[in-house]
């Protein structure tokens, strides 16, 4: 199977590392040059500028998701014409009591080429089957919900 890889840098930007007194901004480099600013979520006391593993993990669900779906899509002969996704991460408490995101929803749009329409039910059979076999979502389990629109 494939070993797909990150690099994480982080360098302190304070004399001293101490509760409260440093940043949490890093870089996250994907094949090796491709760089994204991270930081902690904002109500965390990050910076909203910034990306969070939060989005991030929202973000890599999202991709997943609409490439299982458009796998399925080809191979069923769905003329899809456009894929759009608005995916929210949502912190809170889990049953042990620690922070963690708590459920992702995913709210995919999916467009046709002209003439070509499947009904409310086989595009809610698509989308559960594309839940069932992304990587992501089997990694999450029971924590993302998908809210066609």
């Amino acid at each position: 199977m494939s070993d797909l890889s990150i690099a994480l840098h982080w360098h302190r930007a304070t004399p001293a590392l101490q509760t409260g007194g440093y940043s949490n901004e890093h870089t996250v480099q994907y094949n090796s040059h491709y760089d994204m600013l991270v930081d902690s979520a904002p109500d965390w006391g990050g910076d909203p500028n910034n990306t969070n593993p939060e989005q991030a993990l929202a973000s890599a669900l999202s991709s997943c998701h609409m490439m299982t779906f458009l796998a399925l899509a080809a191979k069923a002969g769905w003329p899809v014409a456009s894929y759009h996704d608005f995916a929210e991460a949502h912190l809170g408490k889990n049953p042990k009591g620690q922070m963690s995101v708590t459920r992702i929803d995913l709210h995919p749009v999916v467009r046709f080429d002209t003439g070509f329409a499947v009904s409310e039910e086989e595009m809610e059979q698509m989308q559960d089957r594309a839940h069932r076999y992304c990587f992501i979502a089997n990694t999450l389990a029971d924590s993302v919900e998908i809210n066609i629109l």
